[in-house]
């Protein structure tokens, strides 16, 4: 492919004056970072650390000029690699893309081979970005959690910050798993809650139900297990009010990365509480996770849940989902 083609890309530049600007800009492939595989960009997933890297956040992006985006898939359009042919559907989600390597917002992305997952055949490219790095990060959470013995006959599973992205994919895919999902939720409109039912939500509650203010060290049991997006109190209330045995899985800090608990809850009722990271899983996990995604961990209608925008939205996106008032997955459509 000629180095020189030119293509449209997110760029975020910092100013002198410490503020930093975020504009569609052109670049060539040559541009892009060393790597044996080159993808020709279908969809790109918006994520929360994408917005946050955007902004100038220095805990994720430290480089700039920097184009964001940890989700990205596509057509592989060169490689160097014999894993992968030309033309093959692929994903490419964590690892370093969009953080310190340039990422997904952008018509191309060229990353190691080491990075890159052939598409499963059970989804479409527009359905694998649907779930992106949120759904791979929720579908990680129940992984973890059944690991220590979750289980639909437990009970129900709480999951917070559920109208969100990896909480919107948390609830689908739980209820596929065969779990009853109690969903957490600040939003109390009638479109969120119909976004939560289609997902097969057991029951939905506001955000208070998961924010006890009592200062107790422990509380009586209300859930089997939880899947948090939130953090602080709403992580501690978690795991204080989750039953003997049970899992709570720690995957987000939309409020705060702060935690003030006692160890009661781990040393009397053995709750476990599980971090998930999801952007360094290995690669036989990470296809393993795939195929899970696109066989019984699919969620039925799975497009019908994402926003699909065109490159020059993504900057206002980015705003709305730092303000958290985006709901289910914003996706950029490299077609439109």
């Amino acid at each position: 492919m000629n180095a020189e083609q030119r293509f449209r890309a997110l760029v975020v530049r910092e100013m002198e004056d410490g503020s930093f600007q975020r504009a569609i800009e052109e670049k060539s492939i040559d541009e892009l970072p060393e790597g044996e595989v080159l993808i020709k960009t279908a969809y790109a997933g918006l994520n929360y650390k994408d917005a946050l890297s955007a902004s100038g956040h220095k805990g994720i992006s430290r480089h700039f000029p920097h184009t964001p985006g940890v989700d990205a898939c596509g057509l592989v359009a060169a490689t160097a690699s014999d894993a992968f042919e030309l033309g093959q559907e692929v994903i490419v989600t964590g690892y370093d893309l969009g953080m310190n390597t340039s990422g997904g917002f952008q018509e191309y992305v060229r990353v190691p081979a080491a990075w890159v997952v052939p598409k499963p055949e059970g989804l479409t490219l527009k359905e694998a970005m649907v779930l992106g790095t949120a759904g791979f990060t929720a579908a990680l959470s129940l992984y973890k959690m059944e690991r220590m013995g979750q289980n639909p006959a437990m009970g129900e599973v709480l999951v917070t910050g559920a109208t969100g992205g990896v909480g919107s994919m948390a609830v689908g895919i739980l209820a596929k798993a065969g779990y009853k999902v109690i969903a957490s939720t600040g939003k109390k409109d009638e479109a969120s809650k119909k976004h939560l039912e289609q997902l097969g939500v057991h029951r939905i509650e506001d955000r208070s139900f998961a924010d006890d203010d009592s200062g107790r060290p422990l509380l009586g049991s209300r859930w089997a297990g939880a899947i948090d997006t939130v953090g602080g109190n709403t992580l501690a209330t978690c795991v204080k009010a989750c039953q003997r045995k049970g899992s709570v899985a720690s995957c987000g800090l939309v409020k705060t990365h702060d935690l003030h608990m006692t160890v009661y809850p781990f040393l009397l009722n053995g709750v476990n509480i599980l971090g998930v990271d999801s952007a360094e899983t290995d690669m036989e996990l990470r296809k393993a996770l795939w195929q899970r995604l696109s066989g019984d961990w699919k969620i039925d209608n799975l497009s019908n849940y994402g926003n699909f925008v065109e490159l020059d939205d993504i900057i206002d996106q980015m705003d709305l989902i730092l303000k958290g008032q985006t709901k289910g997955r914003v996706v950029v459509d490299f077609s439109r």
